[in-house]
C-alpha cells in the first residue's frame, strides 16, 4: 500500500442504467477498477473521452460539491452530474487529508459567487470577482493548496497564461513534497511536464498509461512550434484536416 489518500477506485456497473451515456464512453468499456500510483495523476485525451466525467465522479464521491470548492461548499446552480457518481467506489489509504479543493474551470464563476456569499457570514472575503479570471484561479490555488491535502483540478490551465501555468506548476510541486495528492484533467504541456507524475490517456477506446512525450498535447505543440509556417499554411488551405 502507498501513502495516497485515494488509492484506487472501482465501478459498480449494476448501478448504471442500460441507456446511460456513461456506457457509451469508449474509455470506460471493460473498466471495473483502477489503481492510482502517483501523488499526481493526470487524465488526458480528446474532448468527449470521459476525463471530466470520471474526475467529477471521484470528486463527488470524495465529498466535494459537484461545482467545486472545498468540502464545506454546499450549493447547486444546475444538477447535471452522471450516474457514475453513484456507481463509483473509492478505496482510501491509511492517511486522512487535512484539506482539499475541487477546482473546476467551467463552474468557477459559480464558486466565486458562492464564496462572496459565504464571506458575509464570517471570515475574510477572497473577492475573487474583483480579480481577473486567471488571477482568481491562482489566488485560489495559493490559498487552498496546502500540505497533506487532496486536490482535484479540471482543466486549471483554462484561465492561465503560460507564465501563470508555471506558477501553478511550482505550487503543485511544493504541495506534493509536503504530502499532498492531485488528480488533474489537463491539455497543458506545461502542467503535464511535472516530474514523477503519472499520465493516463483516455484515447483509443481504453484508459492506459502513457509518457509525457506520447501525449497529443506535447506532440502537437512541438510539431506546431517546429513547423509553424508549414502548419498554418496547411490549416488555412485545408481547414478540416485536423478535425
Amino acid at each position: 500500500m502507498n501513502d495516497l489518500f485515494v488509492q484506487s477506485f472501482r465501478i459498480d456497473w449494476d448501478k448504471i442504467s442500460e441507456d446511460s451515456y456513461v456506457r457509451d464512453i469508449g474509455a470506460f468499456h471493460g473498466l471495473d477498477s483502477f489503481e492510482l500510483r502517483s501523488p499526481v495523476t493526470f487524465f488526458v485525451g480528446e474532448n468527449g473521452t470521459g476525463k471530466s466525467t470520471l474526475l467529477e465522479a471521484i470528486a463527488i464521491k470524495y465529498g466535494f460539491n459537484p461545482e467545486g470548492g472545498t468540502k464545506n461548499y454546499n450549493f447547486s446552480t444546475y444538477d447535471d452530474y452522471s450516474e457514475l457518481c453513484d456507481a463509483i467506489h473509492l478505496s482510501k489509504g491509511y492517511r486522512t487529508a487535512n484539506w482539499g479543493y475541487f477546482l473546476r474551470a467551467e463552474s468557477f464563476y459559480n464558486v466565486a459567487s458562492k464564496e462572496a456569499e459565504y464571506s458575509l457570514e464570517g471570515g475574510v472575503p477572497e473577492e475573487l470577482h474583483n480579480k481577473s479570471h486567471g488571477e482568481s484561479f491562482l489566488a485560489t490555488a495559493e490559498k487552498h493548496f496546502r500540505p497533506n491535502g487532496f486536490y482535484i483540478l479540471d482543466e486549471p490551465e483554462a484561465a492561465l497564461s503560460p507564465q501563470r501555468q508555471l506558477s501553478l506548476l511550482i505550487k503543485i510541486n511544493e504541495c506534493v513534497k509536503d504530502g499532498s495528492q492531485f488528480i488533474i484533467v489537463s491539455h497543458s504541456p506545461i502542467l503535464l511536464s511535472l516530474p514523477d507524475s503519472e499520465i493516463i490517456s483516455f484515447d483509443d477506446g481504453l484508459i492506459h498509461k502513457i509518457s509525457y512525450e506520447e501525449t497529443e498535447s506535447y506532440k502537437l505543440t512541438r510539431l506546431f512550434i517546429n513547423n509553424k509556417n508549414e502548419m498554418t499554411r496547411h490549416l488555412f488551405t485545408e481547414p478540416n484536416s485536423f478535425d
